[in-house]
């Protein structure tokens, strides 16, 4: 089955982005969102077609839909830096880059000219570009020992390929005469054709695809076969159709071929369409599904089903360390042999030699060896079909007991799990039972935290976050709240506070990465300067240090930091809310986290009104919403209010 789009389907695409109906040429740009890891969705105005929706899978594929994946709720960054750039904008241009799997879109808006490159080869990706090639913003920024895809970077396109479109009878014997293989494989390769298409041509030409290429002396049959075969796509005389096996579809083609003779094919009015029902139809349905049972599913249950996964995978872990530990004791005089034997190789040959002689050896010993790690002195032996990595240093006993001390380790960490999922059963206990009448009526009382002297949020996983107001308070995060387990977050803007994500030496997933780093980014200078974005990094605690170099100063309130900064950028945002289920409390933080706590919410952004005035008119909202005046003010009066709102001017979005 075909899994991604060839480059003869990306010239098919790309003729039909410019002369199809619809064509994209003139199309202007709404909202983008990015429905999965390596997904984006572009809305397009289309003149007198309508709105249609663009799907782009970076390594994979490029086509309008009828079948688009629902937007997440939470929008994040990389579509909203798209946004920034290209919302609005009109499409320009439509190109592929020499045969290859890279389609770009030119964009222009308001006069500025950007790129949206699509490489749908293997590990591709989805890169944003100004007008002079530099990368504005890659979906994944990844470094390669050839070219790095970064922010800031100068986009390089991967080495011109060959196109089969192209070439002449004289080039092809060219290449043929330089080839080491056989025809297929010289032609799905040197000419970026694909194995399909390959086979296609040979069997058009009627040669035997595993003749040596280099045999190949007279190529005019298998140019004329060439000529026949990609004919419809130098003509522009498409016939779409997807082809179908046992009820199955196994591919996707532009025009037909002789290998799928006999087989069911369903042709379609467009290569668009044919390129979306084999890749999309059917998403719809599960995607709502999933999409429902994520609605039904809370903070509080979603933390609870990653809790019972932590406690399977734990015991299979513990379970597989004392399998490993029982077998070097059922194996013990063969595995004693091989330390023994190694451990005297060692003393007169070097690694590679010992590897060289194990290679040719015949004694079953030497076969049990599965691979060795120089520089570790570790040996991987099979023990009944199982490998095992024993330390040559370490005595048959000793290794047995590194295996056992693992599995005690991760079944404490299993004990840990399973007290961590009682108190979640209790929690999500205490938020099923309904909420009493006199807390949703005139004056409640609000039992204070340790942490309300601080910036603080809750995130979508449950974590707690810490930040600093000022100096003296970032100095009381650090010293007294940030533990060795803690994420350590801060930014480069003057007037940042210090930031400390609480993980109670729990593994914190992304969602949380990616909120504390808008919580802290808000709350710095950037939110004063009115931008849309800023860069943030975070550290681990052992990197955080008050002791200056020689000669250096550091303030109070300041730190030094050490080691590799891990860098993110995010959007400005905030929110503030009344939550009634549950507890009854003020919270703020990031849009989404408070939309998902609170019954009653203000979203603020930059604005003119300064932090006293702006709380004080987001007070007077709440409580025309709720309805109840003592009730508010008991919760959320505009001196609370005040203290979750991130410093400078602001105003009400929403």
């Amino acid at each position: 089955m075909k899994e991604e789009m060839t480059s003869v389907d990306v010239a098919a695409i790309v003729s039909e982005f410019n002369s199809g109906t619809p064509s994209l040429l003139d199309a202007k740009i709404g909202k983008i969102y990015q429905t999965s890891n390596d997904e984006i969705r572009i809305t397009l105005s289309i003149y007198g077609q309508g709105r249609h929706n663009l799907v782009i899978q970076a390594g994979k594929q490029m086509h309008l839909t009828r079948y688009p994946r629902p937007a997440p709720q939470l929008p994040q960054g990389f579509p909203m830096l798209l946004r920034k750039h290209i919302m609005g904008g009109r499409i320009k241009r439509v190109s592929q880059h020499d045969f290859d799997r890279i389609i770009e879109l030119e964009v222009i808006r308001a006069g500025v000219t950007t790129r949206l490159i699509s490489e749908l080869f293997a590990r591709g990706n989805i890169i944003l570009t100004d007008d002079e090639g530099r990368i504005l913003q890659p979906m994944k920024p990844v470094s390669f020992r050839d070219r790095t895809l970064r922010r800031g970077e100068i986009y390089e396109l991967p080495p011109p390929q060959m196109s089969p479109l192209d070439v002449s009878p004289v080039g092809l014997t060219g290449i043929f005469s330089e080839s080491q293989s056989d025809v297929v494989r010289t032609l799905a390769t040197r000419l970026n054709m694909g194995g399909v298409l390959a086979e296609e041509v040979c069997l058009q030409a009627g040669i035997d695809k595993a003749t040596p290429a280099a045999k190949m002396l007279d190529t005019e049959g298998l140019h004329a076969a060439m000529d026949k075969v990609f004919g419809p796509i130098v003509d522009g005389k498409l016939e779409p159709q997807v082809v179908v096996k046992d009820g199955k579809n196994i591919d996707v083609l532009p025009f037909g071929l002789m290998r799928y003779q006999g087989f069911e094919t369903r042709k379609l009015d467009s290569f668009n369409q044919a390129l979306d029902e084999y890749f999309s139809a059917g998403i719809e349905v599960a995607a709502k599904k999933v999409a429902v049972e994520q609605k039904k599913e809370g903070v509080l249950e979603r933390r609870l089903r990653q809790q019972q996964q932590a406690i399977e995978k734990f015991t299979k872990q513990a379970a597989g360390f004392k399998e490993k530990g029982e077998l070097l004791y059922a194996h013990y005089q063969p595995v004693e042999e091989i330390l023994n034997i190694i451990t005297e190789a060692r003393q007169r040959l070097g690694w590679d030699e010992i590897r060289s002689r194990l290679k040719g050896a015949e004694i079953p010993q030497a076969k049990m060896i599965r691979s060795i790690d120089p520089s570790s002195g570790k040996l991987s032996v099979e023990l009944d079909g199982t490998n095992v990595d024993v330390d040559i240093k370490l005595t048959v006993p000793q290794n047995a007991q590194v295996y056992y001390d693992k599995a005690k380790k991760v079944a404490g960490k299993s004990s840990g799990a399973r007290r961590a999922i009682l108190q979640t059963e209790e929690l999500i206990r205490k938020k099923q039972e309904p909420v009493r009448t006199r807390q949703l009526k005139g004056k409640v009382k609000v039992k204070p935290r340790w942490y309300d002297k601080f910036r603080w949020f809750e995130s979508s996983d449950g974590f707690l976050v810490i930040g600093g107001r000022d100096a003296g308070t970032n100095e009381e995060v650090v010293k007294k709240y940030m533990e060795k387990r803690d994420i350590f977050f801060h930014t480069e803007a003057p007037g940042s506070p210090v930031v400390v994500v609480k993980t109670e030496g729990k593994e914190v997933p992304q969602t949380t990465l990616e909120e504390a780093a808008m919580f802290v980014v808000s709350n710095s200078g950037v939110w004063k300067s009115g931008r849309a974005e800023g860069d943030c990094y975070w550290v681990t605690p052992e990197q955080v240090s008050k002791t200056p170099e020689s000669g250096e100063f550091v303030p109070r309130g300041s730190f030094i930091i050490r080691g590799k900064r891990n860098y993110m950028t995010a959007l400005v945002g905030a929110a503030v809310g009344i939550q009634l289920k549950g507890a009854v409390r003020l919270v703020g933080g990031p849009p989404g986290v408070v939309r998902r706590l609170a019954q009653y919410v203000v979203e603020v952004e930059p604005g003119g009104f300064n932090q006293s005035d702006i709380a004080k008119k987001v007070y007077k909202m709440l409580v025309d919403e709720v309805g109840d005046r003592q009730l508010v003010k008991s919760i959320a009066s505009a001196d609370r209010i005040a203290m979750m709102l991130p410093p400078g001017e602001s105003g009400v979005r929403k």
